[in-house]
């Protein structure tokens, strides 16, 4: 039993794993490539550490709620024992498996405050890959998405 669970478990956090967006500042999406951006150069007012969360899309609860099903069906013997533990390993899978995205999926990140050289002022929120200190020049790039990198 406790076998079965974790060979139904493994696959479900690696693709809950795989399901969260990378936020870092260094990487791009294909669709990304041969695009035109907006760069202004600019110079950071302030910045502050972040929690970046995915946005709730319930995989977690229904790989978590398929996987406890599955492995509660195997528990006793007879008619009615498989159905009460599939309910009840659904139930449980579910909970866990909600609990298990939120953890993954969370990432730590900067909120960058910057003003641009015309005056006006932005914020971007990305990884923390990426550190520039209040008062250092860098350039904010925008398009599809948006970064700010040092000024070199």
């Amino acid at each position: 039993m406790k076998k079965l669970f974790a060979l139904l478990t493994l696959p479900v956090l690696a693709v809950l794993n795989a399901c969260t967006s990378d936020i870092s500042a260094n990487d791009y999406y294909a669709s990304n490539a041969n695009t035109v951006s907006t760069t202004k150069p600019c110079t950071v007012v302030s910045l502050r550490p972040v929690t970046v969360r995915s946005n709730d899309n319930n995989a977690g609860t229904l790989f978590g709620a398929a996987a406890g099903g599955v492995a509660g069906s195997a528990i006793g013997n007879g008619t009615t024992a498989p159905i009460l533990g599939a309910i009840g390993g659904a139930l449980l899978g579910g909970i866990a498996g909600d609990a298990a995205q939120g953890q993954l999926s969370k990432q730590t990140g900067y909120e960058y405050i910057v003003r641009l050289d015309n005056g006006s002022m932005v914020t971007v929120v990305q990884g923390n890959d990426v550190y520039i200190q209040p008062g250092q020049r860098c350039l904010v790039i925008y398009g599809r998405q948006a970064r700010v990198i040092p000024y070199n």
